[in-house]
């Protein structure tokens, strides 16, 4: 059973920054895409950052420039560092990992939430003006 768990969330004032860690059990993700995903309180989930099995990297325009998604496959791990945290960076940062591999996955659309079969719980993120 695959299972993904978000660690590194906290308060930060703006400005600030924080690195996020997803470890993943279960499976290696040597040959799979990882996502990061956040939803604010009556928002909808919104796409942070993905990263190929190979290391390419794509971000969502309100995020790019401050935060960097990078993996260690070694450990079973990908990570979101975010600088420069404005409030409207307040929301829960999910990881999640697609169900296909790097053969059978496109990244075309790697950045939409139904293209992944696995979810962390989440990690709070606050950032005070």
């Amino acid at each position: 059973q695959v299972h993904l768990e978000e660690f590194g969330g906290g308060s930060v004032q703006t400005g600030g920054s924080l690195k996020l860690s997803c470890v993943t059990s279960g499976r290696s993700i040597t040959d799979y895409a990882a996502g990061w995903f956040r939803q604010a309180p009556g928002k909808s989930r919104e796409f942070v950052a993905v990263i190929s099995w190979s290391g390419d990297v794509y971000y969502a325009d309100s995020v790019r420039g401050r935060f960097t998604i990078s993996r260690d496959d070694s450990k079973n791990t990908v990570y979101l560092e975010m600088a420069n945290l404005k409030p409207d960076d307040t929301a829960v940062y999910l990881c999640a990992g697609p169900g296909k591999g790097s053969r059978d996955s496109d990244w075309n659309t790697l950045h939409y939430a139904w293209e992944y079969d696995f979810w962390g719980r989440g990690t709070q993120v606050t950032v005070s003006s």
